[in-house]
């Protein structure tokens, strides 16, 4: 880990597509317990931008979850009302479009009328070099990224480091076909707005943060170069399938309607990672994870 470092804030950033899940509870006490380590203010920001898949029950399941374990957040939504009336992304579109007409100006983006039907087969789009109409109703927005080049980055164990582009992430979206912006515009513009210096997330968003690393540096937004990321191990069932709220993985909320106490839940994530100890708050958790995956100061 970089020696004595320090961080402003970072955030607990849920997208309520679905219950949560002990995969999520693991994500929110490592940044929980990070943000008690360095002394980082801790942002609830809830993405909500997908009015498609946001679901008012899975909202409230967020405040619900987090309070029954226990799980302290400094600045943000008190309650699905608040967030509504004051924090949803719904309210920061001007900030995402403003971002997307930089990209724009800056010869960072094309206009795709591409079906998902014809690049299921794993090819990119060829809509770069057809300099379709930017405005035209239907066309997403594709980033100019099929190149090779290497990203820096922070990383929380390592210090500075550079790695390759991923192909997975190549010609992301970042205005969907309705003229909406999309996820990777609207969370790098608010990690910018916030302030947020240190992001915890999965390893499975790795090439995510590759992708806003390459966003922010083509916008010259050098105070994301400055940022610290942990991308932490996830959770698997028995077969080794990453917990998912989309396939319907045990969410908290069954556990608890099942009787499970708060203690139950911690058990079973530290079970799961392979810890015989029960902790019984979210700090005794953090605190057997972070010796089990290396986590500490002076690592």
């Amino acid at each position: 880990m970089r020696s004595d470092p320090t961080y402003q804030r970072t955030r607990i950033a849920p997208t309520p597509s679905g219950y949560l899940h002990a995969g999520n509870v693991l994500s929110f006490v490592l940044t929980a317990g990070l943000a008690r380590t360095f002394g980082s203010s801790i942002l609830l920001r809830i993405d909500d931008l997908d009015i498609g898949r946001v679901r008012q029950a899975y909202v409230v399941d967020i405040f619900d979850t987090l309070s029954f374990l226990g799980i302290p957040w400094d600045e943000g939504p008190v309650d699905a009302d608040d967030l509504r009336r004051q924090w949803s992304q719904r309210q920061r579109v001007d900030e995402y479009a403003e971002m997307l007409r930089t990209l724009q100006e800056r010869g960072c983006v094309f206009a795709c009328d591409c079906t998902r039907s014809r690049l299921s087969g794993g090819d990119f789009c060829a809509c770069a070099g057809r300099s379709l109409d930017m405005m035209e109703p239907g066309h997403t927005w594709r980033l100019l990224t099929n190149t090779h080049n290497r990203i820096d980055h922070l990383d929380l164990y390592r210090g500075p480091v550079a790695s390759d582009f991923p192909s997975s992430v190549q010609q992301a979206v970042v205005r969907k076909r309705d003229g909406d912006p999309a996820y990777h515009v609207a969370s790098l513009s608010d990690d910018l707005q916030f302030g947020v210096d240190l992001i915890v997330r999965g390893v499975d968003l790795f090439d995510s943060t590759l992708l806003q690393c390459r966003m922010a540096e083509w916008m010259s937004a050098d105070a994301f170069s400055r940022v610290t990321f942990f991308h932490h191990p996830l959770l698997s069932d028995p077969s080794g399938r990453k917990l998912s709220k989309s396939a319907g993985d045990g969410s908290v909320s069954d556990l608890r309607k099942n009787g499970a106490s708060r203690r139950d839940i911690f058990q079973g994530i530290a079970a799961t990672l392979g810890v015989k100890e029960s902790p019984d708050h979210w700090k005794d958790l953090f605190d057997i994870v972070s010796e089990t995956m290396g986590i500490t100061r002076d690592a």
